[in-house]
């Protein structure tokens, strides 16, 4: 193995896998992974009949990279190769691709696309499959798709139906699935045992040679104050009690605090109640109490600025498109009040702290002369944009010498900020990779997976996420004396969390060992008895499902405009393509819309291509719905 270039841990952690057995590959972020995969892929390719290695992977941007960077250097010089993802023109003969390659790296959805398409092109059986590598295996769960798949793999197994291949999973963390005791968090580790069918490893003699090439950072609590005054979210909170008492909250309801995500998540039930109860007032004042409760997080984590603009944002669409008192009194209400939250916003004094304490942390890792490099992590596309403005207009900042780009995902939408699309998310790494960026202000797109160079700097700013998630975006932090950065209020969410997430990353190495030194008959029968209670589980909830749509004819389902609740389609009209896409073919269904702009999306389709947003034409309404025009 010394030829190959694997560490002594790594060595250790592929022993079982090379003798055939189904493995769970447990290593920290940076710790080398998906090069022992690709180790197990060349010994596996070498040593079985008929070989047939299929690498699976959760996120499109993976395909190339896991092929580019990991196997075909190494394997294609002796083996045929294929990447395939919903971006290539592959997946519509998927089936032959498979019978005509030795090892193929896709989505997961491909392949459980192509396992229960019938079509002899496109069509794959795990039989045709010998060794089935789970990149990110922790996503095994519930109704994720790689479990869709280990689903089939297990009913098969139960059955004892064969031939299947054999399983190598690769995670960081299983995590604890959200347990807080030691015995939950063992039966969480268990069931993604069960779910992968395979045993947990991970290097028990080569510790210290693991923490010698994977150093944890320093890991710093930056901490501010709260705000001593708040007039411009008090204004916020002021507005929003104004349309709580228009609205006329139905009074078995309870809304929590405002500026929460808790309050968000009653909105948003409030918003699909309304539309249940044929209740506009109701639904529409969810929608514009949503925005303010945004613009309340917002200011609590950047910028007042920041925060009125997006308020600005969504009522410049608003104005021309009042259909009834409901939008006149709450387009109104905004306009009253817009010069004074302005005014109240560009007043320096209440400035939101943690701005400064952010600045503060990245001034002290970057300074003239100073090869550093980091990653600013935050919650959502909008706030990595915010950041990025705030950066480049720095003054400070900009001496310091910051070069700063944005990295986020390329999932559509319509929202103000453009996606990424992978070939620009990869010219962004690159960049940074060589020194042209010095700092990524990023999503959770780069917490798992990407191959991004070592970090000296990752900050954690307004982010409330799992102990996944956490360690996954510490695990950046991967260069000599690095920092690790949590920059939160005194007593805040995140605080919380973070804390709470280090308790967690404990308890999951407690269950994992807890799991590793159980006795193989033990370990054997849970496997087992978690495996038919999963399937028992499923074949419930499937019959469940059945029996529910058989509830309601397709033709007595009606598809309502969010906005105005005319009533556009019938069930009946909408087919469902490739598996995944709901289209209306009824000819009638033109009369409900007309085109919006034109939409482009990152993957290519087999019959069809998208066209332009519809909105809706139902007298002043206007809402753009995300519903698609086909070219």
């Amino acid at each position: 193995m010394a030829d190959f270039g694997l560490y002594a841990y790594q060595e250790e952690v592929v022993q079982r896998a090379l003798k055939g057995e189904n493995v769970i590959i447990w290593l920290p972020t940076g710790g080398g992974k998906t090069r022992a995969a690709v180790y197990v892929a060349k010994k596996h390719l070498e040593t079985t009949a008929n070989a047939k290695v299929m690498v699976l992977v959760n996120k499109v941007h993976l395909v190339d990279q896991h092929y580019n960077k990991e196997f075909e250097p190494i394997l294609g010089s002796r083996y045929q190769l294929a990447k395939v993802s919903g971006d290539s023109e592959e997946k519509d003969f998927f089936g032959k691709v498979v019978q005509s390659k030795d090892l193929i790296i896709c989505t997961a959805q491909i392949l459980y696309n192509a396992m229960i398409n019938k079509e002899e092109f496109k069509h794959v059986e795990l039989s045709d499959i010998t060794l089935l590598i789970i990149d990110e295996c922790h996503h095994t769960h519930k109704e994720s798709v790689y479990n869709k798949i280990m689903r089939c793999y297990v009913e098969k197994k139960l059955l004892r139906q064969k031939p299947l291949p054999q399983i190598l999973g690769l995670t960081a963390s299983p995590g604890t699935g959200g347990k807080s005791t030691l015995d939950c968090a063992v039966e969480h580790v268990l069931q993604i045992c069960a779910n992968l069918d395979s045993v947990i490893v991970s290097t028990k003699n080569y510790v210290p040679e693991l923490k010698k090439n994977v150093p944890k950072p320093m890991k710093t609590f930056d901490i501010v104050e709260k705000r001593g005054a708040d007039p411009f979210g008090d204004r916020l909170k002021w507005i929003m009690k104004q349309i709580h008492e228009y609205m006329d909250v139905p009074p078995d309801f309870k809304l929590r605090e405002c500026g929460t995500q808790e309050y968000e998540g009653d909105v948003m039930i409030l918003e699909q109640r309304g539309v249940r109860e044929n209740n506009r007032r109701l639904a529409q004042c969810a929608i514009h109490l949503r925005e303010y409760n945004d613009a309340l997080l917002i200011n609590d984590t950047l910028r007042m600025m920041d925060a009125f603009r997006s308020l600005e944002e969504f009522y410049s669409t608003k104005a021309a498109k009042a259909f009834d008192g409901t939008d006149i009194f709450l387009v109104g209400l905004f306009n009253e009040n817009q010069v004074e939250l302005k005014n109240l916003a560009t007043n320096v004094v209440y400035e939101n702290p943690k701005m400064a304490k952010l600045e503060s942390v990245l001034l002290n890792q970057f300074t003239p002369g100073v090869q550093s490099k980091g990653i600013l992590f935050s919650k959502t596309r909008k706030s990595t944009h915010c950041l990025y403005d705030w950066v480049t207009k720095n003054t400070a900042l900009q001496e310091a010498g910051v070069k700063a780009d944005i990295l986020t995902g390329h999932a559509g939408g319509l929202t103000h900020h453009k996606p990424l699309s992978a070939n620009e998310q990869s010219n962004t790494i690159r960049r940074f990779r060589k020194g042209s960026l010095n700092l990524l202000i990023s999503t959770s797109v780069a917490e798992e997976g990407l191959d991004i160079p070592e970090c000296n700097l990752v900050v954690r700013y307004g982010l409330l996420t799992n102990e996944i998630a956490q360690q996954q975006a510490s695990g950046r932090a991967r260069a000599r004396d690095s920092q690790y950065s949590v920059v939160a209020q005194a007593g805040g969410p995140e605080l919380r969390r973070e804390h709470i997430n280090d308790f967690l990353e404990e308890l999951t190495q407690k269950a994992i060992a807890k799991v590793q030194s159980m006795r193989d008959a033990e370990f054997y029968r849970k496997r087992i008895e978690l495996q038919i209670e999963a399937v028992s589980s499923s074949k419930t909830s499937e019959d469940c499902k059945t029996e529910k749509k058989g509830l309601f004819a397709a033709s007595n389902v009606k598809i309502l405009c969010r906005s105005c609740f005319k009533a556009v389609a019938s069930g009946s009209d909408v087919k469902l393509l490739e598996n995944s896409h709901y289209v209306n073919i009824n000819p009638d269904f033109k009369e409900f819309y007309r085109q919006g702009e034109r939409v482009l999306l990152q993957k290519r389709f087999e019959d069809w291509e998208p066209g332009c947003t519809v909105i809706c034409n139902n007298g002043n309404c206007n809402k753009v719905h995300l519903f698609l025009e086909l070219c």
